[in-house]
């Protein structure tokens, strides 16, 4: 493990197993983790904290993942970070949608471990 890639990880999941999940697999390899049960509070938390990454899923309640990515994409002070949609849309149409709202990597639910950290660290800067 590589320690200089340590960085901050905000995760967009309104799913409580799978927050739980991803925030494991993250803390246990060394990055610290911002939780966000919906994309209104990780609006929030990505202007007030200024994650390194952020991690969201596609379908939540009210704003999706997609729409999240777009808002952050637009504001001049979220819109270099990377983001990587985690999702259980495999479809081939999802991953391009994602990357036409400004996406910077897709992962497939169910993932291991190692694929998260992969496409972390392939968008981390």
């Amino acid at each position: 493990m590589n320690l200089t890639l340590i960085g901050t990880i905000l995760i967009v999941e309104d799913s409580p197993s799978e927050l739980e999940l991803m925030s494991y697999y993250l803390t246990e390899s060394g990055y610290n983790v911002i939780p966000a049960t919906g994309a209104k509070e990780a609006l929030e938390k990505a202007l007030l904290q200024q994650p390194d990454v952020i991690v969201t899923d596609v379908v939540m309640p009210g704003i999706s993942g997609f729409e999240l990515c777009r808002y952050l994409k637009k504001n001049p002070l979220t819109q270099k970070v990377p983001i990587v949609i985690c999702s259980s849309k495999n479809q081939e149409i999802d991953r391009l949608w994602a990357m036409k709202q400004g996406a910077d990597a897709y992962l497939t639910k169910p993932y291991t471990r190692e694929q998260l950290l992969r496409a972390i660290k392939s968008v981390a800067n």
